[in-house]
């Protein structure tokens, strides 16, 4: 698949899960973006803002099998992976696959499910395999998980530990609408909710072909190390405890070579790694405590990084007459 084709099929995606949420192209395109790198995905909101709506739209609008897992702290791991259960008739133990064999899972409110069963993901989210009862099953591609939690409500929750948060490629926010967009979400939902006759338009070969041609994308040895310095600053920041891992370089990396997939260009910019920085490095990073009690944010550390590096200009944008790209 060309590169055009790749934002061909980005573009009907993206529309579709418009029809739904308004007001919010950007986030949208992320998580596309993220989707095509088979990466799985992070909504860190308050409540109300549709994190759940975003990621049923986007699993409706791909032709895959969805489920979706409500979690709560009596959830056991053996609901999310499937358990092998008794067969009378046949005198043998059968294995029922749980919801993680769906190729789209939704894991609602993960932060309340326990570190136990919150593990139960790990394998699954890493290797795209769950082992169970000394078996090992291979998950359908595409698959993806997507993960919503709410960072206001801290009762009853259990906060995601440092390696579950390194599974999730991206984490976004989607933020509230403004005054004009909520006006048409109310017009919008007045007879029933858009979500209902959303139907696909896309199959899962295509979103497999799109995560092929990505890897393709070419990227500048300039650009390179504009990710690895940006990564490697993380590190040895005055406010970081813990930076990001050579993980975290591949994520850049690849996120950035998909930003310039849907962007219909065969070739990533430095621009691309900006506009990622943030969704991909933020929750992989742990500040360390006087600098969160100085109210220092991983959101501002990332902006300083970001600043701090030097941006290059490669000779593809002068190719190309692609604006240079300053400080």
């Amino acid at each position: 698949m060309s590169q055009p084709d790749v934002a061909a099929v980005a573009g009907r995606i993206i529309a579709n899960i418009e029809k739904v949420i308004i007001g919010k192209k950007p986030q949208v395109t992320l998580a596309v973006a993220a989707y095509f790198c088979e990466g799985h995905i992070l909504l860190e909101d308050v409540p109300g803002v549709a994190k759940t709506m975003l990621a049923r739209a986007l699993a409706r609008s791909v032709g895959c099998t969805f489920k979706r897992l409500q979690c709560t702290p009596d959830l056991l791991p053996s609901e999310v992976t499937g358990a092998s259960v008794f067969n009378q008739k046949s005198g043998e133990f059968e294995f029922r696959s749980g919801p993680v064999f769906a190729q789209t899972l939704l894991a609602d409110e993960i932060n309340r499910a326990t570190p136990r069963t919150q593990a139960a993901l790990l394998e699954a989210m890493a290797e795209r395999r769950v082992s169970v009862d000394g078996q090992t099953y291979i998950l359908k591609a595409p698959f993806l998980v997507i993960a919503t939690q709410n960072p206001v409500d801290q009762e009853g929750t259990f906060p995601l530990p440092e390696a579950q948060l390194d599974r999730f490629l991206v984490r976004l926010s989607l933020g509230y609408p403004t005054l004009e967009e909520e006006s048409k979400m109310l017009s919008r939902l007045q007879k029933g909710h858009p979500i209902d006759d959303l139907k696909a338009v896309v199959s899962a070969e295509d979103v497999l072909a799109c995560q092929e041609s990505i890897r393709g994308i070419f990227v500048d040895d300039k650009v390179k190390r504009y990710v690895l310095e940006i990564v490697h600053a993380s590190r040895s920041h005055e406010d970081v405890l813990l930076g990001g891992s050579p993980r975290a370089s591949l994520a850049l990396y690849r996120t950035a070579q998909a930003l310039a997939a849907i962007g219909g260009r065969d070739f990533a910019l430095p621009d691309d790694v900006k506009k990622m920085a943030h969704p991909v490095l933020a929750h992989r990073m742990i500040l360390k405590p006087e600098s969160r009690l100085r109210k220092r944010t991983a959101e501002l550390v990332v902006k300083d990084l970001v600043a701090d590096a030097r941006v290059p200009i490669t000779d593809r944008q002068r190719e190309t007459n692609t604006d240079d790209f300053d400080r």
